[in-house]
């Protein structure tokens, strides 16, 4: 697609278009999306990424999309045996946050199931104990090598977003030294763990609420074996659920019978500990603090749900906008032929959508960055240290303390994984019918999401935490009401009018509360929730613009590919602040001619992204062979459909009789 096209078809500005560079094929353009790439995916990109996007495009990951759900599954569990073979060490995977994110940016576009039961083997499983292994050595090489595989039994039917209120119990035994551990009711069975003897033994690390002499001492993580090679093990007891849309994962009821284990098998550190004599101590006073410190690993795995997202946008623009370049219709003239990429009201959407997947990439990596730096600074204080320290310090990653590196991480999985949906659904619907085909890929992508969007804490309950402690301890520096002389077309206009976004949202939140009756919690945060809730949006949002404009900024000046992404922020930016026009003129942050340039600018700067769209696509750096298995990726599509029998390949004489 050229920009003569965009600028016939749908009215482009011709030189911005052209100044763009559109034409891919230019060396200047080869130069631009190398650049991108380190952008993307760092200057160690190969060494960081290139391991899971070479197992990629080996056999046993090639696209896989006529198989039947039990085969998916062996499918799956197949690839992580081989997954498992590559590494030099699947224990130093499980404790690389980094590696951990990277592998699931990667795997999401292939297998979802696949992502999923690695995921929680290696970070959910694996590195719990990993985390949990100061008091007992264990030895663990049987999940390293796969002899048995390892899967997380939190989430009861009853119990999930609550998870401090869950009712299993782990009751101590004096006499053997061990905890015996019990499902009370239908409502505390373990709610959709991979347990199942699919794939081969297993074995968990299970939370439930230890009682020791009947006191209850708050939930811990205990390992349990689960499966033999025949079955469960005694006292456990697996029901398959329902298949989940989008997944072949064998998602199952798990409960308890009164099964032993011995007092090794309580996951013990900071937030408790239990001595030969059963006499328990914590360097934590408050249980659900316990509970968070036991759990930790969800704050990785909420990383990693992000990793799957950008990977699965990146994966469906790559797709749609390559169906949109190829596909022809007829155009303004009846003998005229055009690519449907061309029209506006096709280009527009995507153009935004790079846009968000941009965005949305480079705030993965700055929040990525950011906690597992936090991380690595604080892995050694003790409790005490890290509460003193988050009052007090403000570290080099930009964040105050451990509750506000958290708080970043949630917005940022709640913020990318719904934005995710909303891009993947538009490269779908752009794909038309072919999209919904399950060999192009985008159906599964579609689905997958969503396990995102729910998996490591449901968005709405993570997105409301964190909104709640935005409104009570984030208050932002407001930016200037002075809109004169201010112009769309600056970056950082643009930026201080996302934080202006921000600002409004929180002072409302908190006139709302404060406004609400006294005496109820519920009743005052009900009262600024919907505006606390937009203040969180548009903090990610936000950052979302900074890391942009960061990567922009760290290139030399009057480079093109920095402008490149400077275009790419504003046209995010821009699409960000239009729903928030009326406040921000109400409030003195935009003057009226602002409102009346919004449209005519978005237009013009998704034109210019649009005959960017091969190369913005390209520095995604996907492998040939996964685009080669997408039939719809390729010009000649309608020959995965070809009918060998079809009187098309008859010679006209053979047709004519």
């Amino acid at each position: 697609m050229t920009a003569e096209t965009l600028t016939t078809i749908a009215g482009a500005d011709a030189t911005d278009a052209n100044a763009a560079g559109a034409d891919a094929g230019t060396a200047g353009s080869s130069a631009v999306r190398g650049e991108l790439v380190r952008v993307l995916f760092g200057d160690d990109h190969r060494a960081a990424h290139g391991p899971w996007r070479t197992l990629l495009t080996t056999e046993p990951f090639r696209r896989r999309s006529d198989l039947a759900p039990d085969a998916q599954l062996r499918l799956a569990y197949g690839r992580l045996r081989t997954l498992n073979s590559t590494l030099d060490s699947a224990f130093r995977l499980a404790a690389d946050p980094v590696a951990l994110a990277n592998m699931h940016e990667w795997l999401s576009p292939v297998d979802t199931t696949l992502t999923t039961v690695a995921g929680i083997h290696y970070n959910l499983f694996l590195g719990s104990l990993l985390d949990h292994d100061g008091d007992v050595r264990r030895d663990l090489s049987a999940f390293a090598d796969l002899t048995r595989i390892g899967t997380f039994l939190c989430t009861e039917l009853d119990h999930g977003n609550d998870a401090t209120a869950l009712e299993t119990t782990a009751d101590y035994d004096r006499a053997r030294d061990g905890f015996l551990l019990r499902t009370p009711h239908a409502g505390a069975q373990k709610f959709m763990p991979n347990t199942s003897t699919a794939g081969g033994p297993k074995s968990g690390v299970v939370a439930a609420r230890l009682l020791v002499d009947g006191r209850d001492l708050g939930v811990f993580l205990f390992l349990t074996a689960l499966t033999g090679a025949e079955g469960p093990l005694p006292g456990v007891r697996v029901r398959l659920l329902p298949r989940r849309m989008g997944s072949a994962v064998d998602h199952c009821l798990t409960s308890f019978d009164g099964v032993f284990v011995p007092r090794a098998a309580l996951l013990s550190g900071a937030q408790g500990r239990l001595d030969a004599e059963g006499a328990f101590t914590s360097e934590v006073v408050n249980r659900r603090s316990r509970f968070l410190l036991s759990i930790g690993r969800v704050t990785a795995g909420k990383l990693s749900m992000s990793a799957s997202a950008v990977g699965s946008v990146r994966a469906a623009l790559a797709v749609a906008v390559r169906h949109g370049s190829h596909r022809l219709i007829g155009g303004v003239r009846a003998s005229e032929r055009v690519p449907v990429m061309a029209h506006r009201s096709h280009y527009a959407p995507l153009a935004g959508a790079l846009a968000t997947a941009y965005a949305m990439t480079l705030l993965h990596r700055t929040v990525l960055r950011a906690w597992t730096e936090y991380d690595r600074t604080e892995r050694d204080r003790t409790v005490h240290d890290r509460t003193e320290r988050d009052r007090t310090v403000r570290d080099r990653t930009g964040v105050a303390g451990r509750v506000e590196a958290e708080r970043l991480v949630a917005v940022a999985k709640a913020w990318i994984t719904w934005e995710a949906r909303v891009v993947i659904t538009q490269c779908r619907e752009r794909c038309g019918a072919q999209g919904l085909l399950e060999n192009n890929g985008l159906a599964a992508l579609v689905t997958g999401i969503e396990g995102a969007i729910t998996a490591e804490g449901d968005n709405i309950a993570i997105h409301a935490k964190a909104a709640a402690g935005m409104v009570s301890g984030h208050r932002p520096p407001r930016p200037p009401a002075d809109p004169a002389g201010r112009e769309l077309t600056d970056p950082v206009f643009l930026r201080e009018l996302l934080a202006a976004v921000e600002c409004v949202e929180l002072d409302r939140a908190r006139a709302g509360m404060r406004a609400a009756a006294p005496g109820d919690a519920l009743g005052r945060w009900n009262a600024g929730a919907s505006a606390a809730l937009r203040a969180a949006t548009a903090h990610a949002q936000l950052r979302a613009a900074e890391a942009v404009a960061a990567a922009a900024d760290a290139l030399p000046p009057g480079s093109a590919t920095g402008e490149l992404l400077h275009t790419l922020g504003r046209l995010f930016a821009l699409e960000r602040i239009a729903p928030h026009g009326g406040d921000l003129l109400n409030e003195g942050f935009m003057a009226g001619r602002h409102i009346s340039e919004l449209p005519a600018e978005t237009d013009r700067l998704a034109a210019r992204v649009a005959g960017q769209a091969q190369m913005l696509t390209g520095a995604f750096d996907l492998p040939d062979e996964w685009l080669a298995d997408v039939p719809v990726t390729d010009a000649g599509y309608a020959s995965a459909y070809d009918d060998p029998e079809g009187p098309w390949h008859r010679s006209a004489v053979e047709a004519r009789w």
